[in-house]
């Protein structure tokens, strides 16, 4: 009776299962990164534009990341008005009521979806951190 042939595991598939594997991995990295920014969508707030007329920005919704320097006012019924130092400049926002739940500190960094109202002002949306 003739002996048959053991089958062993053969090197290409050994290297077919790595690249398989490693092909996940990197997959999985590329759409973890690129859905970290909730608020990727949304424009972000042109600074210098803001600066100089506020007023042509009005109705619009735009996104500000940027850091608590100070607190200005407080209203309970409008909320409270803080100062966001973005891109070497400071910029007032109002956060509305809505978010009087949140402990908004000096130092803490925020992502912020603002919509020019009216007068100018910028009336806090969104609100999350980085």
């Amino acid at each position: 009776m003739a002996r048959r042939k053991k089958t062993s595991l053969q090197p290409i598939w050994i290297i077919l299962a790595a690249a398989l594997i490693l092909a996940a991995f990197l997959g999985a990295r590329f759409f973890q990164a690129g859905g970290s920014d909730p608020f990727r969508t949304v424009a972000v707030l042109d600074i210098p534009g803001y600066m100089e007329n506020a007023n042509s920005l009005r109705g619009n919704v735009y996104k500000v990341e940027g850091e608590v320097s100070n607190s200005l006012a407080w209203s309970p019924a409008s909320g409270r008005l803080i100062a966001v130092d973005v891109e070497k400049e400071t910029i007032p926002v109002l956060v509305t009521t809505e978010f009087n739940a949140m402990n908004i500190q000096k130092g803490q960094k925020y992502v912020f979806v603002v919509e020019v109202d009216e007068n100018g002002v910028l009336r806090t949306k969104k609100l999350s951190q980085p």
